[in-house]
């Protein structure tokens, strides 16, 4: 099976790249990325010279380009999208133009193309939480242009399977960790903070909740969607790991025999929601999909290969991307 990815140089792309060359060896992939913000191209330097992995430099937004490798494939994995909420408080349009824009582009295509095309989308569209969990029916209430931008794909997506019979399943996931995230994110940025012994900054002290998953239990779950689900249905992803950010900075601390007081408040960005947590009883039920990676062994895991692959973050590593309210940059 030939496979495009879209956004293949980011974090969970590139993590899912490995894992099915890995693991399917009939699969090929073709990797689509445009380089921008969090691509790494060492993250699949071993995959480089082999005959199933091609890379093609682009933009979702081409139609052109779009046309011609969704004809020369078998299925898509949509992960293209700008996905930071800090830099979409200070710039929307880039999530605009590749969260809309660039879906709507596959979506015009898949009119005439009939192939299947798995969306990655996430729990944030459902907005912050007090209690309970988010099923795949509960209420669309982003808080960020970001999340609203991910709303919006999902609900063209829908308007598109209804009106042109086309082939998508969407996938919710929530916090994803694990190696190869950009240092932007919480878990790498408090890492390499803490290999510096400068403190970790927290919003609001630290109490914002998230719910956890290992990468590689995500792309066991992209993989059983792409096999089993059912066109047109929505399946949320989760590992039922609701931590606060504290917590996991101070775990991060003690795994690195580093001083666990060693963090900081920092100014709260605006809309920031308080909790997320989704409701996965779905994918377990139906598609026989369940974690295998525990919270402890895999934030461990995520440490000791951040501190054994300095090579692949050092020359990212600079004040703009361990700042700490990027919103306001």
């Amino acid at each position: 099976m030939k496979v495009l990815v879209t956004g293949g140089l980011g974090f969970i792309g590139t993590n899912f790249i490995i894992h099915v060359l890995k693991n399917y060896e009939d699969y090929s992939i073709v990797n689509l990325d445009d380089e921008l913000v969090g691509s790494n191209h060492k993250s699949l330097a071993d995959f480089e010279n082999s005959n199933n992995y091609k890379f093609v430099k682009g933009n979702i937004t081409d139609s052109v380009l779009m046309e011609k490798l969704i004809n020369e494939c078998d299925v898509i994995i949509n992960f293209a999208a700008e996905s930071h909420v800090d830099r979409s408080i200070l710039n929307a349009k880039p999530f605009i133009d590749s969260n809309i824009i660039g879906v709507f582009t596959i979506l015009e295509i898949l009119k005439n193309q009939k192939k299947r095309l798995v969306h990655i989308s996430t729990d944030e569209v459902f907005g912050s939480l007090e209690t309970n969990s988010a099923d795949e029916h509960f209420r669309f209430n982003p808080s960020s242009p970001y999340s609203a931008s991910k709303a919006s794909s999902e609900l063209l997506i829908n308007s598109y399977v209804s009106t042109y019979d086309i082939d998508v399943v969407i996938t919710r996931c929530t916090n994803n960790y694990g190696p190869r995230q950009f240092l932007e994110k919480l878990i790498p940025k408090a890492i390499v903070l803490a290999a510096h012994d400068i403190p970790v900054p927290t919003y609001n002290g630290g109490k914002g909740i998230r719910d956890w998953i290992f990468v590689d239990d995500h792309c066991n779950a992209i993989m059983k969607v792409l096999h089993k689900g059912k066109k047109g249905e929505s399946y949320n992803i989760s590992a039922s790991n609701e931590i606060d950010v504290l917590t996991i900075i101070k775990k991060i601390l003690s795994i690195m025999n580093k001083d666990t007081s060693n963090y900081e408040s920092s100014e709260d960005r605006p809309g920031h929601d308080f909790r997320y947590s989704l409701d996965s009883s779905k994918i377990r039920k139906e598609l026989n999909w369940s974690p295998k990676v525990s919270f402890e062994e895999g934030l461990k895991t995520t440490v000791e290969w951040y501190l054994k692959n300095q090579e692949w973050w050092k020359d990212i590593t600079d004040i703009k991307t361990l700042n700490s309210i990027q919103w306001k940059s």
